[in-house]
């Protein structure tokens, strides 16, 4: 049984749109995680901690906007951001160590 998708986007303290993600970002999702990314204009950092699965139509999301993003992923994610090449594009924090404003 899958993990339903949960979205809530906001901001950090120093002002950087944060989205959160939790549950399962797959195919029968990614139009409203898209969607939810689409809505924020500047650059954003997306949570992934709490994310259980992340399939090829999630990464394809990741990729399109890579340019902008900052990704917080948690051990489970990291071998899947790092094989695809997205940890390349784009910058991947751990959940122990918050993204900086501007890196």
């Amino acid at each position: 049984m899958t993990t339903p998708l949960t979205l809530a986007s906001g901001r950090r303290p120093d002002g950087m749109a944060v989205l959160k993600a939790v549950g399962e970002i797959d195919m029968s999702n990614t139009d409203a995680f898209a969607a939810a990314l689409d809505a924020i204009p500047d650059r954003v950092v997306v949570d992934l901690t709490a994310v259980e699965y992340l399939d090829s139509a999630g990464l394809s999301v990741l990729f399109a906007q890579a340019h902008r993003l900052e990704l917080i992923a948690g051990p489970l994610l990291d071998p899947v951001l790092t094989f695809s090449g997205l940890a390349d594009l784009t910058v991947v924090h751990g959940p122990e160590a918050p993204p900086s404003a501007g890196s």
